[in-house]
């Protein structure tokens, strides 16, 4: 037996309401794609190609020094003529060939504020951290002197880290290497 209805009167209601509920579950499951590409953004693409760029401009600075140097403080902009550790062999400790950002070494370490200005050097961060830069040199092949004739080839390493990230993922990190010859 077939039941006709006489009147249609109020099932467009229940069709929206059906359209509503389906287009709610569909949005729900967009905007937690939303949130995670957000998330994934700011750290990928911002605050990794910060650290990149913030070791990329202390390589710079490393590198425009003399082979010889040993004294120029690298900590300040632009380097300080003594105070410093310049190019002389030491810093931070390799782990995974990234510098341990856990363990700054003196002379081999600062640190930069949100807008990426330098507050300085030292073990201890200050309290406006945001880009912590460490790095290393290291003798790439022997003898590394820096007494006439200067010879070898040094590798200086330098890696650069966020103080927090976004959504609590991996910490953003960079690390970049390059070598200096004993004639630059």
């Amino acid at each position: 037996m077939i039941i006709r209805l006489n009147s249609e009167r109020g099932t467009s209601l229940i069709e929206t309401a059906i359209a509503t509920g389906i287009l709610l579950v569909v949005m729900a499951g967009l905007l937690s794609m939303a949130a995670l590409a957000t998330t994934y953004t700011e750290n990928h693409g911002h605050l990794e190609a910060r650290t990149t760029e913030y070791a990329q401009d202390k390589m710079e600075q490393l590198l425009a020094l003399a082979y010889s140097d040993e004294a120029s403080d690298s900590v300040v902009f632009p380097a300080a003529i003594s105070g410093g550790t310049g190019l002389k062999i030491g810093g931070g400790t390799l782990i995974a060939g990234a510098v341990n950002t856990a363990a700054p070494v003196t002379g081999y370490v600062d640190w930069l504020a949100q807008d990426g200005s330098l507050l300085g050097g030292g073990t201890t961060p200050p309290a406006t951290w945001f880009y912590e830069r460490v790095w290393q040199v290291t003798c790439a092949v022997a003898p590394c002197s820096d007494i006439s004739p200067v010879t070898g080839v040094k590798q200086i390493t330098i890696t650069s880290t966020v103080r927090s990230s976004v959504g609590h993922a991996l910490i953003p990190k960079s690390t970049v290497t390059t070598l200096k010859a004993s004639q630059f």
